[in-house]
């Protein structure tokens, strides 16, 4: 018995395409066929360390933050000191908010160091890791007081000694109560603008730290550190950054840029 076989269904006629719908087509079908690089240019300066772009950023930075000073609030180098240690992976207002009532219980490092750090615990205990912090001002404050006659040392060397001050607490307390330039201070904000800016290619402290003493001049460490860290909390945020209002906009060619004029 022969097979029967069904005509097969006439295709559907195309709809009109209109020239405007047809260029728009045909241009997505370019972009869909573009490499990714191509589709968004990571912007590059050509020389990022060069002496004079570096004099502009130092210039700008100082227009714009002329009376930068550090937010956390001391009366003395201790307890800057103290304030800084706290600061660490904790926002400088938090820290303001816990330091008032640690100072007005221990308002000296030896009558911190007679402390337990279970005791101050309550008293830290709305910032991170405060356990942790609580052990290390107990320590710092037994160094200062035995090793120091209760003076918080002017060098970094004797700053280093003491439990919980890294390079960063003691660049803070070095340069922003004594005013000595012993190197740059390196937070989660300078760390994350030296990148944007091409100043550095590394993401450890240390060696980001390193790299901006080669280049900016010492009599500029300790005013950059502050306003690159005035910059990094108002303007050049992590997630979307407010490069329209950027005063170091036309220097920059960062790749997650949100506005540009180049």
């Amino acid at each position: 018995m022969a097979k029967v076989v069904k005509p097969a269904k006439p295709l559907p006629a195309k709809k009109a395409v209109s020239p405007a719908a047809a260029k728009g087509i045909r241009a997505r079908q370019i972009a869909a066929s573009e490499p990714v690089a191509t589709k968004k240019a990571v912007g590059r300066t050509k020389k990022p360390l060069a002496p004079e772009r570096i004099a502009a950023i130092i210039d700008a930075l100082a227009k714009t933050y002329p009376d930068a000073v550090c937010a956390l609030h001391h009366s003395n180098a201790w307890e800057l000191t103290v304030a800084t240690i706290l600061s660490a992976q904790c926002t400088d207002a938090r820290v303001n908010m816990v330091t008032p009532a640690l100072f007005h219980a221990y308002p000296t490092p030896k009558a911190m160091a007679h402390a337990t750090p279970e005791e101050l615990q309550p008293i830290l205990s709305s910032l991170s890791f405060f356990r942790m912090k609580a052990k290390s001002l107990v320590g710092a404050a037994k160094v200062v007081t035995e090793e120091f006659g209760g003076q918080i040392p002017q060098t970094m060397d004797e700053m280093l000694r003491i439990p919980g001050a890294a390079r960063k607490t003691s660049n803070v307390v070095l340069g922003s109560w004594y005013g000595i330039a012993s190197g740059v201070v390196v937070d989660t904000h300078v760390l994350r603008l030296s990148r944007r800016l091409e100043l550095t290619l590394n993401d450890d402290p240390v060696k980001v730290e390193r790299d901006l003493m080669q280049i900016i001049p010492q009599t500029e460490w300790i005013n950059f550190s502050h306003r690159l860290i005035h910059h990094g909390r108002q303007i050049c945020e992590a997630r979307k950054p407010k490069c329209v209002d950027c005063s170091l906009e036309t220097v920059c060619n960062s790749s997650d840029k949100t506005w540009s004029t180049h």
